[in-house]
Order: structure tokens, then C-alpha cells, then sequence
């Protein structure tokens, strides 16, 4: 039943925590998509005020190129040229999910805010058939190592739902046993398409 379950993860930029966790399901054998919620793409620049700010539309490989021109040392170090890289090797470039309108069965979000955004774009579009779509968002802070931890839990929770025989019906249960076990919140709602 896991390649049956149609899943999206969303985080802000489409860079670190939704494409570790697209690249941890796909391995996994999930139909997978992931997305970025935010109006631009945001890397860590020189300084905390200089980011390095790209369109959705520029490719994973542009930004590689550009990162590798600007600073090489700088971004080996803090693990950029890495994250790029890898994400070079899933897709061509990043997406923004306002501008995605296929159907999913689980939408996964990694903070808040990002959550939100989903919510009020989904809520915001036209239904076209009856098909429900559960967002639950995992808090997942935005490093390389939490991207990680994320990656995993992501995936333990897509896999219980995978192998739900009601998901609508169980997703209650399911929540509240994952949220005791990861000890950390959750959030979840549904939408329609």
C-alpha cells in the first residue's frame, strides 16, 4: 500500500527539510512530491542579514553554481553545496506548492507557519471532486541534523497511515499514538479538493 499513498512535503524554501524527506520516502518506495510554501527561496548567506535569495524558478544547479562561485569554503562548510547537490540529484528545481494542483492524500508540513499557509491555500481553491487530503505538520527545525530526525519521523508516520486500512477513520488513533511516542506536537487537519 505504500506506493498507493500519494504524499507532499512542504517546507519554506523546498531545500533542506521537505528534500531530505522527499529523498528518505522516495528510497522508501512513497509516491512522494515536495514543495515550498514561501514566496522566495532563502539560503543562509555571509551573514545573517546578506541571504542568498533565489526565484523558484532557478535551478538546483544554478544556485550550486552560484553558491560555488560566491564563497566554495564558505558553503562546504556549512553544508550548502551538499544539500544543493543532493537536491540536483531528486529534481531540477525547487516548487512552490500554490502552484502545484495535483491531489495528494497526506500533505506533511515541518513548522507552523508553513502549516498555515497550506490550510489557507487549500481552503482558498475551488473543490473540484470530493477527495480529502489530511495535513499534519512535525515540527522540524530548520538544520542539517533535524532535517534528518524529521526525514525519519515523516516516513514512521507515513508508513502507519500507509498501512491503515481506514485512514479517515484511524487517523485520530494514529496521530495520538505517534505524537506520545516522537514527544512531539502535532497538528492536523483536513481539507478537500
Amino acid at each position: 500500500m505504500l506506493n498507493e499513498l500519494r504524499v507532499a512535503v512542504v517546507c519554506s524554501s523546498n531545500q533542506n527539510r521537505s528534500m531530505e524527506a522527499h529523498a528518505f520516502l522516495s528510497k522508501k518506495g512513497f509516491k512522494v512530491r515536495s514543495f515550498g510554501s514561501g514566496n522566495q527561496v532563502k539560503l543562509p548567506g555571509p551573514a545573517p542579514d546578506k541571504p542568498n535569495v533565489y526565484d523558484f524558478s532557478i535551478s538546483y544547479e544554478q544556485m550550486y553554481q552560484d553558491l560555488l562561485s560566491k564563497d566554495k569554503a564558505l558553503y562546504t562548510q556549512n553544508g550548502l553545496l551538499h544539500m544543493l547537490d543532493r537536491n540536483r540529484r531528486i529534481k531540477s528545481h525547487p516548487e512552490r506548492f500554490q502552484q502545484c494542483y495535483d491531489t495528494f492524500d497526506v500533505i506533511f508540513t515541518v513548522e507552523e507557519r508553513v502549516y498555515d499557509q497550506v490550510v489557507e491555500e487549500l481552503a482558498n481553491r475551488p473543490q473540484k471532486e470530493i477527495a480529502v487530503v489530511h495535513i499534519v505538520n512535525i515540527d522540524v527545525q530548520d538544520n542539517h541534523e533535524e532535517a534528518t530526525i524529521g526525514a525519519f519521523l515523516i516516513c514512521e508516520m507515513a508508513t502507519m497511515m500507509a498501512e491503515s486500512e481506514d485512514l479517515d477513520n484511524d487517523i485520530d488513533e494514529l496521530l495520538q499514538e505517534f505524537e506520545a511516542k516522537a514527544q512531539r506536537p502535532i497538528l492536523h487537519t483536513i481539507r478537500f479538493y
